[in-house]
């Protein structure tokens, strides 16, 4: 198995190593891609340097498998280069992710829908995959009719240069700005580029990809998106409203029994999901379950995730992994 990743020396693609580590991925050769500038550097992965290849390097030496973490652009003008010596491509970045023609894909809710065709595939946008990893089983039991989601997104979904503000502004340092406001002690209603609806680039994403994951155009999705001076970890506030009513009982042990979903939620002893525990973990973290007194049919969830590891690099080797058990062989 020749694995091929592609942004390797980024935030992500250092994360995407570290999960390839700890899963241990069933790697015969390791290509490490990244751009030109990054040519000749050197990575230890399993304890063997590996040194940073170019992209067309890497085409020709036709990897099985290209994890993708290197920005749209990259992504819409190489992809289909790897894809055409047969790699298979996941893609972490927003390029495919609405084509009609690749899938989208959470491995624990839609992986079955792959096939030895797709050599495309898109992982979804972190804050959208913390979401339906909880609302997937809660949607096949009581069908979702509307969510409205307020997202608190850490620096680290940004990147590098956003976390590097974020520090320097701690420490009282001037430096590179990823923002055009200060973040330490702040909250920023401004997530990826306006559209012309006047919601976001994320929160549109998490309108559009909700519905495409879960196979239903009739949920209607809401979002605002905000960033906090948080260095990882993702939260979300999710009012959901159902068709069918549900009983909190019940609930509680559906998301109990989906798999890569922790339930924290004991108020007696002030236990619910925050971003400093889901560091480094892999699971979605759901908490502060109850009914929304407001309306009948409706629910209020609190969930929070690692955005680097299940919001990108942990569900893109799910992925992978999944390719090689079910689909490549």
């Amino acid at each position: 198995m020749k694995i091929a990743v592609v942004g390797a020396t980024g935030l992500v693609g250092n994360v995407m190593l570290n999960v390839l580590e700890e899963r241990n991925f069933a790697v015969d050769e390791l290509l490490l891609v990244a751009s030109e500038r990054s040519v000749g550097k050197k990575i230890i992965f399993k304890g063997t340097e590996h040194e940073v290849i170019s992209i067309p390097s890497a085409i020709e030496k036709r990897p099985d498998i290209a994890l993708f973490s290197a920005g749209g652009g990259i992504s819409l003008e190489w992809a289909p280069k790897f894809a055409e010596v047969g790699t298979t491509v996941i893609d972490n970045s927003s390029a495919w992710r609405m084509d009609a023609t690749k899938k989208l894909v959470v491995p624990e809710i839609n992986a079955n829908l792959l096939s030895k065709d797709d050599k495309i595939i898109a992982n979804p946008n972190c804050s959208t995959i913390q979401m339906v990893m909880a609302l997937a089983p809660l949607h096949n039991k009581y069908k979702i009719k509307r969510i409205v989601v307020s997202t608190y997104q850490s620096v680290s979904g940004t990147g590098v240069k956003a976390v590097e503000q974020l520090e320097n502004e701690i420490a009282g340092k001037r430096g590179e700005m990823a923002y055009h406001y200060q973040i330490h002690k702040n909250a920023i209603p401004h997530c990826d580029v306006f559209e012309d609806n006047g919601y976001t680039k994320e929160e549109m994403k998490l309108v559009r990809e909700t519905q495409k994951i879960l196979n239903d155009k009739s949920i209607a999705v809401t979002a605002t998106a905000v960033r906090i001076p948080t260095a990882g970890g993702h939260s979300e506030a999710v009012n959901v409203e159902f068709e069918n009513d549900f009983d909190l009982t019940e609930v509680r042990k559906l998301l109990n029994a989906t798999d890569g979903v922790t339930v924290q939620d004991n108020l007696d002893v002030n236990v619910y999901p925050m971003p400093m525990y889901a560091n480094g973990k892999d699971d979605v973290f759901v908490g502060r379950i109850r009914r929304d007194g407001s309306q009948p049919k409706t629910l209020n969830l609190w969930v929070v995730s690692d955005n680097l590891r299940k919001g990108a690099a942990t569900n893109t080797i799910q992925i992978a992994e999944y390719l090689v058990k079910q689909v490549l062989v």
